[in-house]
């Protein structure tokens, strides 16, 4: 009984009253600062900077008040400049804040190298496989007297013969040496 009597009495209702109040004066206030302190009305357009080179999307980006971080990208395109930018995130287009960090791949100077796959003394067939896989292409075929027909005696690279020792860049066409299945001519 006095339980209930005293959720129906005046101080008790002024405290609910009260607490109700305050509540809600700190959900307001935190309201407005949450909007104050994360620019919530400030929006920035993502400018394109593809094909862009580092001084033309560095002052594009300071002037908008945005950071970047380059990533590197070992993917060469013959469709963008050395050192240009290939992608973004987050897209042209897209809305960001000030200060957002703006991340870029770039296309890098050139193919990366890589050694060339020994393929002498296999197959056309076989040794074809293993150069495709390393990224490099088959340019003519070069036809010697040798009894292994269609196994590879060479590879050639801009007019050099190439070793296991050679590098050369990823897409390059080289032209093979291959045996005709005729014997060696004797001098």
């Amino acid at each position: 009984m006095r339980l209930i009597a005293f959720l129906k009495s005046k101080v008790f209702l002024k405290q609910i009253v009260f607490v109700g109040v305050l509540s809600l004066a700190m959900i307001l206030v935190m309201l407005k600062w949450l909007t104050y302190t994360t620019n919530h009305s400030q929006k920035i357009e993502v400018p394109n900077l593809s094909k862009m080179t580092s001084k033309d999307y560095i002052s594009k980006l300071e002037n908008l008040n945005l950071n970047y971080k380059v990533i590197d990208s070992s993917n060469y395109s013959r469709n963008f400049p050395a050192k240009s930018v290939i992608s973004q995130s987050p897209k042209a287009g897209s809305f960001v804040k000030e200060n957002r960090k703006i991340y870029l791949t770039l296309n890098p100077s050139m193919y990366k190298t890589i050694y060339i796959p020994n393929v002498l003394g296999k197959t056309k067939r076989l040794a074809i496989g293993r150069l495709a896989s390393k990224g490099i292409n088959i340019g003519r075929y070069i036809y010697i007297n040798d009894l292994g027909k269609d196994v590879i005696r060479g590879v050639v690279y801009k007019g050099k013969r190439l070793t296991r020792e050679d590098k050369i860049p990823v897409n390059s066409t080289v032209d093979l040496i291959l045996g005709n299945g005729r014997k060696r001519d004797i001098q």
